[in-house]
C-alpha cells in the first residue's frame, strides 16, 4: 500500500464533500484529514485530546461545543467544518448509532447545497454503554434503522464507509463512560468486537463498505493512550492512510507508484524518535507536544486505471505486523485487493516538497486523477466558496434524545 502525501491527497480529494460522524475516535479521524490535506505533519497530543475547541488548523465550530456547556452526557453536540477552495470536510459528533438528531443530520445533508461524496462513520462504544444493558437488541434495531434512512437519502455516487469500532483496552477509563462502569473494561472489550460483527453484516447486507479497523489494530495496543479507548497521532496517520488506500480502490484510482512502504520506512521499536534527518516543523522544534514533521519518501507517478472488483482476495507478501506471526491478511471488505501494509505503525512518517513532487503545481486542477466514479447528474464540481471569517453563527442545542444522568457532569 502505498503511502500518500499532502500534495496527493489533495488531488484524491478534489473538489470532494467528506464527511465524518462518530464519537471522538472519528473526530481524529477528522482532524487528522484535515492536517494531511494542508501538510505532511502529525497531529500533536494536545489537538488528540482537545474536544470542542473554536477553530481547528483552519476549520471552525459550527454547533455545540465551546458554543455550549462542555460536557460528557449524550446531548452533548459538536459539528466542524474545515473549507479551503477546492476541498470541504465536516464533523458530526454523534452518542448513538441512530436518534432523532442522527435523522435531522441526514435531513440537513439531503437538502444542503453540496451532496456528500464520501461518508465516514461509526459509533459504537456510546450504544454500548449509555442505553441500557440490552445492547444486542437495541444496537442491532438501530443499525437496520441507520443503513436503510442512509441507503435513502445519499445519492448513488456517493462512497460510505463504516468503520468498524477499534480495539479497547481491559481497563478503560473514557469520558463516555459512566463511574460505576469503569470497571467493566474486559466485559466492554467483548461486547465490541460481537458489535462489529454485527454492524459489519448489516453493512454489507445494505451494499455499503466495511473498513475493519479492529483488525488492523488488533495486535498495536503499544499506540493506545492510557484511558484505553484513545489512539496517539502514529495509529491516526496509519488509519487515514488505510481509508485513503479503500477509498482510491473504491474510486478506481491506482495510488502512487513508488518503493514498497517498508523499503523506505524505517523500521524501530514503536514510540521511537523520529528517523535521522527528518524535519520537524517550525513550530515544534523546541515542544515534543507539538505536530511532527516527516520525512521525505522516493517520489514516483501517478497510475489511472478503470476500476475493478477482484472476484477472490489474494494474500499479501508481507502481513500489517509480521513479528506478531501473522502469515496472511484478510480484507476488510471484498471490493479492496489486499495490499503492502506497514510494518510498524511508529515509523509511518513521510513529507512532501516541491522538490520531490513537481506534480505539486497540476493540484489547483483535477491533476493526474480521473474521476470514475458516478457523478451527481444535478451538480456540477465548483470550486467551494472561501471559508467566512466572521464568528459562526451559534445554533439551538437539539435534546431528542433521552434524559441521561451524566449529562451535568462537566467534560
Amino acid at each position: 500500500m502505498a503511502h500518500l502525501r499532502a500534495c496527493e491527497v489533495r488531488q484524491l480529494l478534489h473538489n470532494k464533500f467528506v464527511v465524518v460522524m462518530g464519537d471522538s475516535v472519528q473526530r481524529a479521524v477528522y482532524k487528522d484529514l484535515v492536517v494531511l490535506l494542508q501538510r505532511d505533519c502529525l497531529l500533536s497530543t494536545s489537538q488528540l485530546k482537545a474536544k470542542g475547541e473554536l477553530t481547528f488548523e483552519g476549520d471552525i465550530l459550527l454547533e455545540g461545543g465551546r458554543w455550549g456547556r462542555m460536557h460528557n452526557g449524550t446531548h452533548y453536540r459538536e459539528v466542524r467544518q474545515f473549507r479551503s477552495a477546492h476541498h470541504l470536510l465536516r464533523f458530526y459528533f454523534l452518542t448513538r448509532v441512530y436518534s432523532q438528531y442522527v435523522v435531522e443530520v441526514l435531513e440537513e445533508l439531503r437538502r444542503g447545497q453540496h451532496a456528500p461524496d464520501l461518508v465516514v462513520i461509526n459509533s459504537c462504544l456510546w450504544d454500548l454503554s449509555r442505553y441500557g444493558a440490552d445492547f444486542r437488541r437495541g444496537y442491532r434495531e438501530d443499525l437496520e434503522s441507520l443503513f436503510g434512512l442512509l441507503g435513502q437519502v445519499l445519492p448513488a455516487s456517493c462512497l460510505l464507509v463504516w468503520n468498524t469500532a477499534m480495539p479497547v483496552a481491559e481497563v478503560v477509563s473514557g469520558g463516555f463512560l459512566l463511574p460505576e462502569q469503569r470497571l467493566q473494561g474486559a466485559h466492554l472489550r467483548l461486547d465490541v468486537m460481537e458489535a462489529n460483527f454485527y454492524s459489519s453484516v448489516e453493512a454489507s447486507r445494505h451494499g455499503f463498505d466495511v473498513l475493519d479497523l479492529h483488525f488492523h489494530f488488533r495486535h498495536a495496543g503499544q499506540h493506545r493512550q492510557r484511558d484505553g479507548v484513545h489512539w496517539d497521532q502514529r495509529a491516526h496517520r496509519h488509519l487515514s492512510q488505510l481509508l485513503l488506500a479503500h477509498v482510491a480502490d473504491a474510486w478506481g484510482v491506482d495510488l502512487p507508484l513508488r518503493y514498497s512502504v517498508g523499503r523506505w520506512l524505517r523500521d524501530g521499536p514503536s514510540g521511537s524518535a523520529d528517523p535521522a534527518g527528518g524535519r520537524q516543523h517550525r513550530d515544534s522544534r523546541s515542544d515534543s507536544d507539538q505536530q511532527q514533521a516527516l520525512p521525505r519518501p522516493p517520489p514516483r507517478s501517478w497510475s489511472v486505471r478503470v476500476p475493478r472488483r477482484p472476484s477472490t482476495p489474494t494474500a499479501p507478501a508481507r502481513p500489517l505486523f509480521p513479528h506478531y506471526g501473522q502469515g496472511t491478511f484478510v480484507p476488510s471488505h471484498a471490493s479492496l485487493q489486499p495490499r503492502q501494509f506497514y510494518n510498524n505503525i511508529s515509523t509511518l512518517q513521510v513529507e512532501c516538497s516541491g522538490e520531490a513532487s513537481p506534480r505539486i503545481g497540476l493540484e489547483q486542477r483535477l491533476g493526474p486523477i480521473r474521476r470514475v466514479s458516478i457523478q451527481h447528474q444535478s451538480r456540477g464540481a465548483p470550486p467551494y466558496p472561501p471559508q467566512p471569517s466572521s464568528r459562526p453563527r451559534r445554533r439551538r442545542q437539539r435534546h431528542t434524545d433521552s434524559q441521561d444522568p451524566s449529562s451535568q457532569t462537566e467534560a
